[in-house]
């Protein structure tokens, strides 16, 4: 996949991407602050894509995914695209050599990032409770993700690596917003 695909598909699913909560709630306003990180990580990822800046631009566009498939998959958001909008339908294309130190040094780096955030939270809801099963459920999707990121970084597909460690930091950075998470360290490495 190409940048611009993601870029273009994660900006045709915002369009079409209402909050399912019911108005003037709790949960409208986790709606719109998913919908709201996610269109600023799509606009925050134009930025760096227009000023060349294709790292910074390809962490923007997959964490903004994150984003919006947390949304999606919570129940919070609903979306009237008829393609399910997958930013992983295929190996991402090669970066300019001129890129590949910073990449390399970025993928690295969201590497950690991600690891030491999911070892900063635990969930916040009780044991037996709905929300609590919500947080295991993003705690293995974002333990996928780093795995997936640490077999591509072994592979030296450094674009895929920071795509799995940026899409996988934006579903953990939404669940944490939306309260299914306690923070217990690191709190600069989440939006709240």
């Amino acid at each position: 996949m190409k940048i611009t695909e993601c870029r273009d598909g994660l900006a045709a699913a915002l369009v079409r991407t209402r909050s399912s909560a019911h108005p003037h709630t709790p949960l409208e306003r986790e709606a719109f602050a998913v919908i709201e990180m996610a269109e600023a990580y799509l606009k925050d990822g134009g930025t760096f894509f227009n000023k060349g800046d294709l790292v910074n631009a390809l962490a923007a566009f997959w964490y903004g995914s994150g984003w919006l498939h947390f949304g999606l998959s919570s129940g919070l958001l609903h979306c009237d695209f008829k393609n399910t909008f997958c930013p992983f339908a295929g190996p991402l294309d090669k970066l300019p050599l001129p890129l590949a130190e910073k990449l390399k040094e970025k993928t690295l780096r969201y590497n950690h990032l991600l690891d030491t955030a999911r070892s900063s939270v635990e969930c916040a809801g009780e044991p037996a409770t709905i929300s609590n099963s919500f947080a295991v459920t993003i705690l293995f999707i974002t333990a996928q993700y780093l795995s997936q990121g640490d077999s591509y970084c072994k592979a030296g597909a450094f674009e895929d690596a920071l795509a799995c460690f940026s899409y996988g930091h934006g579903w953990l950075d939404a669940g944490v917003t939306c309260g299914y998470f306690c923070i217990i360290a690191q709190r600069d490495l989440f939006t709240v």
